[in-house]
């Protein structure tokens, strides 16, 4: 069965074929590091981490280079700098931040069961592609120089055509469908409503860089021209698949497509546009002053990560998902059981009832519900199966000792409990019994009453 993957340029579901089959490339944009991370972040992060390793199951390990950014420029880095380290300069405080910020984004979603990408350049080790592409732009004509600014005109480039795709096409929008209800930046040097800031004058005490298109004063990019440069820096000028979350598709990757294209008089910059959905908590739009704005860092407070992928991937990528707290409850309990079942298991290879799944344009859903199926049915199979989707990175007591530990269990106390317990039942002072019983009910324990082989009774236990 092959690949398949939906487009949203075409809007269609298409095979996937690879420009070239030893050098599959991937970019996907990534975090702005300002701040923790939130769970809707966390969204592309696994779903892409998914396909990057479906596609080192189908094409090898060697044969894919996947690109993830790092935005380290930006206005909200600058805020944020300027509040936590009001006594250094601008620009060593900006560094604090995202080195610190960068490493918790990295812990994050290494907790998440994510392999790290081939690549992860930042933006501020790319001024140079940048301004390379800029000075294309303006020589071609598809930008211009204003006070110290260069900006995009879609205009020019829709009136130009010649092999060019049009503006719009992505995000299936007209021009004026973009102008009309749209927040765009109004300026007295602008030539045109949708013209976009490819280089800007910088502020004293912020960043800044020399400027390109002969402009004398010191400046820093604009947002978009930075993917479209680290994509071009490390996967050329036309590569294989291009994510990122559905909020991306317009401004940012409408404008990518129009500086990468423009720039390089290419007809397409990725052969393969993917989108994952938005994501709600309990039914609601996650925001701050609902006071349901959820970072990954609080997450794995109360939860493993793999509790949390595996609670991703339940949802088709493209779909809307609604994050609640039983869904949660319930993919813990589904881990706790293929934990027990296959964890310490030789695994065997990925099983095709899962595989076929992930080839029909990432169809996690259908995935996991084949490995309800094996779990009865090929340990070994679902072994394998859950390792290529990202879980089981350790023994069945290396997880139950760890969630001990994140609720504040200790393993001795309750098995001192259970045997006083056995010891009350024994000696018919059912009294104490339950009264043991309610106490580790009380700690979050669930007691399971039996027999072993001999007949005599034996009790086990798991959190609740």
């Amino acid at each position: 069965m092959e690949l398949r993957l939906y487009d949203t340029l075409t809007r269609e579901k298409r095979p996937f074929v690879p420009l070239d089959a030893n050098n599959v490339r991937m970019y996907v944009c990534g975090p702005t590091v300002y701040d923790f991370a939130h769970i809707g972040n966390a969204r592309p992060v696994i779903v892409f981490d998914v396909l990057f390793r479906l596609l080192r199951h189908i094409y090898g390990e060697a044969h894919v280079k996947y690109v993830r950014n790092i935005t380290d420029v930006d206005d909200k880095i600058n805020d944020r700098a300027a509040r936590d380290f009001p006594g250094l300069p601008l620009n060593e405080a900006i560094r604090k931040v995202t080195e610190q910020t960068g490493q918790q984004f990295h812990a994050d979603v290494d907790a998440l069961g994510a392999l790290r990408p081939s690549v992860e350049p930042r933006a501020t080790e790319h001024i140079v592609e940048m301004r390379e592409i800029i000075e294309r732009l303006v020589k071609g004509g598809f930008a211009y120089v204003a006070e110290d600014h260069v900006l995009f005109s879609p205009q020019a480039m829709n009136a130009a055509n010649a092999g060019l795709p049009r503006y719009g096409a992505l995000s299936n929008r007209s021009l004026d469908e973009m102008v009309a209800g749209a927040r765009v930046d109004v300026a007295p040097y602008k030539k045109g409503n949708t013209d976009f800031v490819l280089w800007k004058p910088s502020k004293p005490g912020e960043p800044s860089w020399p400027s390109p298109a002969g402009i004398a004063a010191q400046g820093r990019p604009g947002w978009h021209v930075e993917c479209s440069a680290m994509a071009w820096k490390h996967l050329g000028e036309y590569f294989d698949i291009h994510g990122g979350g559905i909020d991306l598709v317009f401004p940012h990757h409408e404008n990518e497509v129009a500086q990468t294209c423009c720039a390089f008089h290419r007809e397409r910059m990725a052969n393969y546009w993917m989108h994952n959905g938005f994501l709600q908590v309990e039914s609601e739009k996650m925001s701050k002053s609902v006071g349901n704005f959820i970072t990954i860092h609080e997450l794995l407070k109360d939860w493993p990560g793999e509790v949390l992928r595996l609670n991703m991937l339940k949802t088709h990528y493209r779909s809307p998902i609604d994050w609640t707290m039983k869904s949660l409850e319930e993919s813990a309990r589904t881990l706790d059981d293929w934990y027990r079942v296959a964890a310490d298991v030789a695994p065997g290879k990925p099983a095709a009832s899962v595989v076929e799944p992930l080839l029909d344009d990432l169809n996690t859903s259908l995935a996991i519900a084949a490995l309800h199926s094996l779990r009865n049915s090929d340990a070994s199979a679902l072994a394998g199966s859950l390792r290529l989707l990202g879980f089981f990175s350790e023994s069945a007591a290396q997880w139950e000792s760890r969630k001990q530990q994140a609720t504040g269990v200790d393993a001795g106390e309750i098995d001192r409990l259970i045997a006083e317990r056995a010891a009350a039942r024994a000696r018919k002072d059912f009294k104490e019994s339950d009264r043991i019983r309610d106490e580790l009910v009380a700690k979050g324990v669930v007691l399971k009453d039996g027999k072993d082989a001999d007949g005599k009774p034996v009790t086990t236990w798991e959190l609740a």
